[in-house]
């Protein structure tokens, strides 16, 4: 049963959500072989101003 955690960006749209969750479930059935009721999917919203990459703040980034 794979649980998978995906953290993004906050701003997304809930049918961008479904989509992405119905592609992510469908492309771990067909590689890892199990059932869609068996795959989870966790969505954390992250905001820009608590990410980083080389030290600078994604909310700082033009």
């Amino acid at each position: 049963m794979p649980t998978i955690n995906v953290q993004m960006f906050e701003g997304r749209t809930l049918e961008e959500k479904r989509e992405f969750v119905k592609a992510v479930t469908d492309a771990s059935c067909r590689t890892l072989g199990c059932p869609a009721e068996s795959v989870d999917i966790i969505i954390q919203d992250v905001k820009r101003e608590n990410w980083a990459t080389k030290g600078v703040l994604w909310s700082e980034c033009v």
